[in-house]
């Protein structure tokens, strides 16, 4: 774009609205400089040593810590609604086997609103209710559809086993270990806000028309599915996998700086530090592997982000939440197209928030743009084409 554009306009332009400020939020808090991630004002590392994810769920969407008595009420309504109407599982019978999960989900996620499709953003009744049964019936759409696409029927909920207990279960019609259930509930923890994230934005420009909170979740999930965003851990197993071997690690990442290309699970947008939840998520991979072995794709993960740092630090590229977060994933038995979904599960917890959040002081998101075409062009008659 030429400087005259920007002049004539008087706008500057941001790619990717980069450093632009989209909205005013209380429900989390990021210093990328200091490696900061805060959930009300909490530290992410308190939250995750001392939380569940149906209380830190309550603390990003209510604003506050709840009481035992609405934690076990909250946790009691979730339970509840964890099943999925027969239709629901009726149609994603009818989706592809090839397909995404991340796709069968967000078709899943606006099939809700046809269920659910009474329109009451100023009842605060109808915003709870909307709220659990998305936080309750996501994760059981992501492992109906595992089941599914395996040729197997869906496994029912277990209304005695905890959130992450229960959808590890679904998986595979196990009870999982109590570590396991509690690593996977930290990982969820982690991931369930980050600000004004990609998808995130999405779900507060697709809020603010004053749509149901279906289609705000589902259009979420459509932006999360990008390899630049919630793909990302998918393609970090993958590329550890292509590395092989520690010996290899920094060939690969010589020839990775040398193109220019991207080293999946590197860098971000907002820390320029190691990513306080890839610290966290490292110290589970050790806890897993202590219990059930190791795998060597961890060596190779240590060795790559060691020289990652020696070659990239200085330009403040360090892991990232996708880098350690496929590993704990794998340990756990998960498929690695699982990942995102996973991701989505968790992030729900947000997205549900800022929905609440935008619809306390609404007003449709309408930016501009700088125009870079011609003017007073002709119309040539087809003739003439």
């Amino acid at each position: 774009m030429s400087v005259a554009s920007e002049v004539k306009t008087g706008f500057e332009f941001k790619p990717g609205l980069e450093g632009v400020p989209a909205t005013l939020s209380s429900i989390s808090y990021v210093d990328g400089k200091q490696g900061i991630l805060e959930y009300r004002g909490i530290p992410i590392e308190e939250v995750a040593l001392k939380s569940s994810f149906v209380e830190t769920s309550y603390l990003l969407i209510w604003g506050e810590l709840p009481t035992q008595a609405e934690l076990a009420e909250f946790e009691h309504e979730i339970r509840y609604h964890r099943r999925i109407k027969y239709r629901i599982r009726d149609m994603m019978k009818c989706f592809p086997e090839t397909g995404h999960p991340m796709d069968a989900l967000q078709a899943s996620a606006a099939a809700l609103g046809l269920f659910y499709s009474r329109r009451a953003l100023d009842d605060p009744a109808y915003i709870r209710a909307a709220t659990v049964r998305l936080l309750a019936k996501i994760p059981t759409m992501v492992a109906a559809f595992q089941m599914m696409r395996n040729g197997n029927d869906p496994i029912q909920p277990r209304d005695d086993l905890d959130y992450s207990a229960n959808f590890l279960y679904m998986l595979t019609e196990r009870e999982p270990d109590e570590l396991a259930a509690r690593v996977f509930d930290v990982c969820l923890i982690l991931h369930a806000e980050h600000t004004i994230n990609a998808s995130t934005f999405s779900a507060r420009v697709t809020a603010s028309t004053l749509t149901d909170p279906y289609a705000v979740v589902a259009s979420a999930v459509g932006t999360l599915a990008g390899p630049l965003h919630g793909g990302a851990n998918e393609e970090v197993i993958d590329m550890l996998e292509e590395i092989g071997s520690v010996e290899n690690v920094r060939a690969y990442v010589d020839k990775c700086v040398a193109g220019k290309s991207k080293i999946m699970g590197f860098g971000h947008r907002v820390y320029k530090v190691k990513d306080p939840r890839a610290t966290i998520l490292q110290s589970l991979v050790e806890q897993l592997f202590a219990k059930f072995g190791s795998d060597k794709y961890y060596d190779i993960a240590l060795e790559l982000e060691k020289v990652v740092a020696e070659k990239l630090g200085h330009k403040g590229i360090y892991a990232n939440v996708d880098f350690y977060s496929g590993l704990v994933y794998r340990k756990l038995g998960i498929p690695t197209d699982l990942f995102t979904p996973i991701f989505a599960i968790a992030r729900v917890a947000g997205w549900v928030a800022h929905w609440k959040e935008q619809l306390g002081e609404n007003r449709i998101y309408r930016p501009t743009q700088i125009y870079t075409g011609s003017h007073n062009a002709p119309y040539i008659d087809m003739e003439s084409r």
